[in-house]
């Protein structure tokens, strides 16, 4: 028996025979592509990208984010060429369940689920710290609880209004992007803001790349987390109209886009501040002044520079906020599909909003803000480290699932016609981006070996490791799950 028929038992013996309900398909393309690119910038282009320059040198930055980007890219078009056959709403939970075992589904899905939840948690803190640049008297428990409220509400409206907000957060990043190359490349020039700085700041000390190899390698790692988020169109493939035309096409234009805009942005940060300035190592959230943007729009003579940066700042923090609260939700609710969680959390509101899914995972996030308020904020750093690997762990389960999908396809004599789209260079890209995740997840202790830090510092990062093979391996010890066999592997289309 499977977990959905176990699930629709236990349903009927509770006297609750409920009819089958359906999320609504009303993500348009734009809102796909948005939800992407929003996912994938915010502050780690623009507040951490400084740090990367000063650390690895402009040339070093560009190298490492241009790698991480072909990764992601190939990542992506294993996840496209899935969700345009099975769009659904736990996208790769799905197709860990139906590819590889149900116990890896049960794990990958609570897994990304768990992430996001606590990711919600980190925005609430996050836009409080942004808030105090305006208001520093205001207490941030006030703007915290307002920005739950907020992101609770878009996403309890409807699958549309959550694309609409993200369509328009992500806009309003998008063109503040688009602003600063147009205007940096303008200084570059030499016909704003005084002379060309030439290539100055790409032949001075180390420049263009500062540590070598060393400083390469611990920009990837930054960079990695930067472009976490693109995966968002995957658990929107389930609300999205006519996923068979609009997913191909949205991940044909993300790459590209999101490549241009950090390649872009660092080459011209690059160009126009030295990587030995000490405002890109300092640059944080809480210092909005020193951001690369905000230096490189004031000596562009934009007024209110920081104001400017700091309201985009706050837009990506609350775009951060409302996906990750939709994606856990529908990742919460495809669990409970499938028997991975209780059955109460598939019930659809009237606007088909999967309601108790929401509330649980605004529950479970609001608890981890707590913990941040409680005393030295040690348990919140907690679940932070728990999470932290969480989106590598992600991006290395749908290679192996996509590499999975594809044997099963193989195995029942399916052609690849029919395959609305079809991922470029596979065996050898879900390979390479499967390796390349594993790596960077193995790079976590780098940085704490060269430091010199203690075994428990260098050992922390990798605490979510052990919590995934748990779940993973506990569900198999508990349900004696086998593998798929790729003969055998559910290939039908919802």
């Amino acid at each position: 028996m499977t977990d959905s028929q176990l699930a629709g038992a236990a349903a009927e013996s509770d006297g609750e025979q409920e009819e089958p309900q359906e999320l609504s398909r009303s993500l348009l393309s734009r809102h796909l592509t948005m939800i992407s690119i929003g996912g994938a910038i915010g502050t780690g282009l623009f507040v951490a990208s400084g740090a990367t320059i000063s650390q690895a040198g402009p040339g070093g930055a560009l190298v490492a984010y241009a790698a991480v980007g072909i990764m992601v890219w190939l990542i992506m078009q294993s996840l496209g060429e899935m969700a345009a056959y099975l769009p659904v709403a736990g996208s790769f939970g799905e197709y860990g369940t139906r590819f590889v075992s149900r116990s890896f589904g049960f794990a990958i899905g609570w897994n990304y689920w768990f992430n996001w939840a606590i990711t919600v948690a980190a925005e609430l803190v996050a836009a409080a710290l942004v808030m105090k640049y305006w208001l520093p008297d205001v207490p941030s428990l006030v703007w915290s609880a307002l920005f739950l409220i907020i992101l609770f509400a878009i996403n309890a409206l409807s699958a549309r209004a959550y694309g609409e907000s993200e369509f328009l957060f992500a806009s309003i990043k998008v063109v503040a992007v688009v602003v600063f190359l147009i205007l940096g490349t303008a200084m570059i020039a030499g016909i704003l803001g005084g002379p060309s700085p030439g290539m100055t700041n790409w032949t001075m000390g180390e420049a263009p790349f500062v540590g070598g190899g060393e400083g390469i390698l611990l920009v990837l790692l930054v960079a990695g987390y930067s472009f976490q988020g693109t995966e968002l169109i995957g658990t929107a493939a389930g609300e999205a109209e006519n996923p068979e035309r609009t997913i191909p096409r949205a991940i044909r234009t993300i790459f590209w886009r999101i490549l241009l805009f950090y390649i872009g942005a660092i080459a011209v940060i690059g160009f126009l501040i030295p990587y030995t300035d000490p405002n890109l190592l300092n640059s944080s959230e809480s210092n909005i002044s020193v951001s690369p943007f905000t230096l490189v729009f004031e000596r562009a003579g934009v007024l209110g520079a920081a104001s400017v940066i700091n309201a985009i700042i706050l837009t990506s923090v609350l775009s951060a906020g409302t996906s990750g609260l939709y994606s856990s939700t529908r990742m919460l609710f495809a669990l409970a599909e499938r028997g991975h969680a209780p059955r109460f959390l598939t019930r659809l509101s009237s606007h088909q909003v999967p309601m108790n899914a929401l509330v649980a995972t605004t529950l479970v996030g609001l608890a981890g803000f707590i913990t941040s308020l409680i005393g030295d904020g040690a348990a919140y750093e907690f679940l932070l480290t728990l999470s932290a690997l969480a989106g590598f762990i992600t991006w290395a389960g749908i290679s192996w699932c996509h590499w999975r999908f594809r044997m099963a396809l193989e195995a029942q004599g399916r052609p690849l016609t029919d395959l609305p789209y079809r991922a470029r260079f596979f065996p050898a890209g879900a390979i390479v981006a499967l390796l390349a995740c594993i790596a960077i997840i193995i790079g976590q202790a780098y940085g704490p070996i060269t430091s010199g830090d203690s075994l428990g510092k260098i050992l922390m990062p990798y605490i979510g490791i052990p919590v995934f093979l748990a779940l993973w391996w506990g569900h198999k010890l508990v349900t004696h799950a086998p593998t798929v066999d790729p003969a055998q592997a559910d290939l039908g289309r919802e």
